[in-house]
Order: structure tokens, then sequence, then C-alpha cells
């Protein structure tokens, strides 16, 4: 087992770890909209799907694997109504590549964000 960090993305937030590579599989924690200073973007839906998805990538990166590999996203949403601006944003990063996914609404998510993410993906 091998942990992941990424200076790119957001610190964890608790005793957590950013990614854990197990054999060739790198599972990602929820990543919320926090640059990778920690300050919270407070904006749109779509500018908060777009930040995590920034951090996505550079905890993708940090393991060696990219948006191409991922097998796997759980989308963690505030409000179901916001899902086809969430499924907009999402597709402009899955466009071609279409990992599996599940998408679940949630009473609150960290620091009351609108959107959380977790991956898992294959390293290369």
């Amino acid at each position: 087992m091998k942990i992941t960090h990424s200076e790119q993305a957001p610190a964890a937030i608790g005793p957590y770890s950013q990614g854990v590579i197990v054999n060739n599989v790198f599972y990602s924690s929820g990543q919320i909209p926090l640059t990778p200073t920690g300050d919270l973007v407070d904006g749109s839906v779509e500018e908060q799907v777009h930040q995590v998805f920034s951090n996505i990538k550079a905890v993708l990166e940090s393991a060696g694997a990219s948006l191409e590999t991922v097998i796997k996203t759980t989308l963690f949403i505030k409000d179901m109504n916001d899902f086809p601006a969430i499924n907009a944003v999402y597709g402009e990063y899955f466009s071609e590549h279409l990992p599996a996914r599940s998408c679940v609404e949630v009473a609150r998510l960290p620091k009351d964000v609108k959107v959380e993410m977790e991956v898992i993906a294959l390293v290369k």
C-alpha cells in the first residue's frame, strides 16, 4: 500500500490521505471545492465542480494515474436539482472515456459545499 499526496490539491482536513494505491489501483478520498491553499470556492455549482475536477486531476497525477484511467466515480451532491448543471460540467471532463458512476444526494457535505467526488483509477 502506498499513500499519495499532491501539493496541487488541498491538504486533508482530517486524519486521512488524499489517496492510496493498492497494487495498481488508486483510491481517492473525496475532493471538495477547496483550492490547494485551502480556500473554499464559494460560487456556483459549476465553479465548484470545476475546482473538484482540478483537485481530482492533481491527486490522480500524484498517483501516476489520470482522468483517462478512472474506472469509477462517486458524486455526492447537496441538491439533486443541481444534477443537470453538475452533469454538464462532468461531461466536459469525461466525454469519450466514460467511467462507471454513482451519484447520490446527501443531507450535508463538509464545509457545506454543493458537491464532493471520489474516484477509483488504474495506475499507469
